[in-house]
């Protein structure tokens, strides 16, 4: 079995709703920070606006920002980055009435027909996953070589072995280009290389060592007193985790810090805009995004990414958008953004990432 991409069919713009469109409004930012009244808000969707009679497809989307045109081209710009004198797109209707047309269907993706009444719709526990699983090796082979896949990670990676070492695998083999996550991911997964713990246990035997609540403490203040990751790395002789292969293999990674961060480690974000700037910076150029564990950071990076991108050649194809959790709210809050865009694992993610890498005859 082998992936192939769903074909992007652009909107035919000769039909009679196009020609007679009118352009689309648009209006200055009255001041920094600020849209005018009637602003268009983004969604995840492939979005074209009339300008000059050009019909013009916004190429790097994200959701409940706002188009600005400038230099012949749509932007997509969050609130809190317009410039007083941006020319915003105005409307709030989008099927070409105003000069804004959004796209869901560009990839004819298949719908099933259902029952009004059936068994199991939502995806829950007991879910069958078993092609997901499937298709999912497929995505991973085909992005590995031909796009950029980004993992989102909670810090429950780092509690195992198991799981530290699957992950680890797929760093190694090229199924990782960017990782997102939070400073208790890396600084729990430094700990496991330092002392062979996580929050003072065991991290195989999961027996909590004595004093070990100090051993996330110590290791974010040994980082500390080395000045950096990598120089911990190197003179405390680290040779294991996701972390380490992260800095082996030359793969960014961003540490979005919170109100509740111990330390924090050096690399970590304190500012929340700052950390959002350098998450979209990694999503930018997605093609896959599997967000695991992390509520907060998954519906972050869910907000952020389109359910669709243009590639240099000036393609158009789909976004593959995985959220796997143990917590079915959490699954089926970002399924809800659309079938296409997004797809929910319900299961423990450590047996998930051992079970993907044995999948891909990584163990």
């Amino acid at each position: 079995m082998s992936l192939t991409l769903r074909k992007y069919i652009e909107p035919d713009f000769t039909a009679e709703q196009f020609v007679k469109a009118p352009n689309a409004v648009l209006e200055k930012a009255p001041a920094d920070g600020v849209a005018p009244l009637t602003y268009h808000a983004m969604s995840i969707f492939p979005e074209y606006f009339k300008i000059d009679g050009k019909w013009l497809l916004a190429e790097e989307s994200r959701m409940d920002c706002v188009p600005v045109y400038k230099d012949g081209k749509i932007s997509v710009v969050e609130f809190r980055l317009l410039k007083k004198g941006d020319l915003v797109v105005c409307g709030r209707t989008e099927n070409a009435e105003e000069g804004i047309y959004m796209y869901p269907n560009g990839f004819r993706e298949e719908r099933e027909d259902k029952d009004v009444f059936a068994f199991r719709q939502s995806r829950s526990r007991e879910t069958a996953f078993s092609i997901d699983y499937d298709e999912l090796y497929d995505i991973l082979k085909h992005d590995k070589d031909h796009g950029k896949i980004v993992w989102v990670m909670g810090p429950a990676f780092a509690f195992d072995s198991d799981a530290r070492n699957a992950f680890s695998k797929l760093v190694e083999a090229g199924y990782v280009d960017a990782v997102l996550a939070g400073n208790a991911l890396a600084t729990h997964d430094l700990e496991a290389a330092y002392l062979k713990t996580a929050l003072g246990q065991d991290i195989y035997t999961q027996k909590s060592q004595p004093n070990g609540h100090y051993n996330h403490l110590d290791t974010i203040n040994q980082v500390k007193y080395h000045g950096s990751i990598a120089e911990f790395i190197r003179k405390e002789n680290i040779d294991n985790g996701i972390i380490y292969n992260l800095e082996k293999y030359n793969i960014p990674y961003v540490l979005g810090g919170s109100i509740r961060d111990d330390g924090p480690l050096p690399p970590v974000y304190g500012d929340v805009y700052e950390a959002q700037n350098a998450m979209r910076d990694q999503i930018r150029g997605a093609t896959t995004v599997i967000c695991m564990a992390t509520m907060l950071h998954t519906i972050a990076t869910g907000n952020m990414t389109p359910s669709f991108r243009v590639m240099p050649d000036g393609t158009v194809r789909q976004v593959y958008f995985y959220c796997v959790d143990i917590s079915e709210f959490t699954v089926n809050k970002l399924s809800d953004r659309g079938s296409l865009s997004a797809k929910g694992i319900v299961t423990n993610v450590q047996d998930f990432i051992v079970t993907v890498a044995k999948g891909l005859k990584l163990l």
